[in-house]
């Protein structure tokens, strides 16, 4: 895993999801319920295939050794230019208000910049009011738009 270093309320090194063992296994069991009731456990395959998918950068926030929180960042090419999103943005509950969840926004924001995003977007449930004033403060500003969903497996 590639890391890099920020400055927090504790110390957070954010690295790069590259080989999936039990630590990783255990940290997504853990995590993913935080970010939703619905979603489906992720066995270590299904993982695998998560850090492996080239269009998808999945980051992993560590505190004191702990895995502590994951982002994923898509970034795909489009007609009107490479587009890039945040997704499944997770803290660890017990890990909250620590400056987690801006390091590894302020990675996503790095890494898209890097790569030449001409945007990047996120989404939040507007009941997730913590969130969405670290997404103001780390300077994504909301958008009058709408969001459709199609659920074509339901």
């Amino acid at each position: 895993m590639r890391g890099a270093q920020y400055s927090a309320v504790v110390a957070v090194t954010v690295e790069t999801l590259t080989e999936v063992d039990d630590e990783i296994v255990e940290a997504f069991d853990r995590l993913l319920p935080q970010l939703s009731a619905t979603a489906k456990r992720l066995n270590r395959e299904a993982l695998v295939q998560l850090a492996s998918a080239e269009s998808t950068t999945v980051l992993v926030a560590r505190s004191d050794g702990k895995i502590v929180g994951t982002l994923s960042l898509v970034m795909f090419a489009i007609p009107s230019g490479l587009r890039a999103r945040i997704e499944d943005v997770v803290v660890d509950d017990a890990a909250r208000g620590q400056g987690i969840g801006a390091a590894l926004i302020e990675e996503a924001k790095a890494r898209a910049g890097t790569a030449g995003a001409r945007t990047l977007d996120l989404t939040s449930r507007a009941s997730r009011s913590a969130a969405n004033r670290l997404y103001g403060r780390l300077g994504f500003q909301p958008r009058e738009s709408r969001v459709y969903r199609f659920a074509p497996t339901d």
